[in-house]
């Protein structure tokens, strides 16, 4: 069945922000109980400075407020920070980092380096594969 709408819970991660600096962007705390899958999608408006970079970093734990936060391990990656991670020619561009890792609780970070110009960007959560379908529309 071609029906995606009642198969995912999108879920915003990073609200839409313009960075002017180097501040790292620490995405909201992902809860994926109750799902198989999270995709973390990122999109980007013009970016400004000629000469930066914006690293992605995906954390994981088992507590709400991930004061137990590690890195995921690249085995727990579908795809790469690496390949997640953008320049300052990503105008208009989106990337992607999927989650197959156990734990309960997930993070995206997005962290700019070089950047004094505007850096409008957004990420959102999209978990999938619900234990229980269709899930809620709107979103909650």
């Amino acid at each position: 069945m071609r029906d995606l709408l009642n198969n995912i819970a999108p879920k915003v991660a990073i609200p839409p922000v313009v960075v002017t600096d180097n501040t790292a962007q620490v995405g909201s705390v992902i809860d994926v109980a109750g799902f198989d899958s999270l995709t973390f999608v990122i999109l980007t408006g013009v970016l400004a400075d000629a000469d930066a970079t914006f690293e992605v970093l995906v954390e994981e734990g088992d507590v709400a407020n991930l004061s137990d936060a590690t890195a995921v391990a690249d085995r727990d990656l579908i795809g790469s920070e690496a390949l997640a991670s953008f320049t300052f020619a990503a105008d208009g561009a989106t990337r992607k980092v999927g989650y197959k890792g156990g734990k309960r609780f997930v993070r995206l970070t997005v962290t700019p380096s070089g950047n004094a110009g505007n850096a409008p960007m957004a990420a959102l959560a999209v978990l999938g594969h619900p234990k229980s379908a269709p899930t809620s529309n709107p979103p909650i």
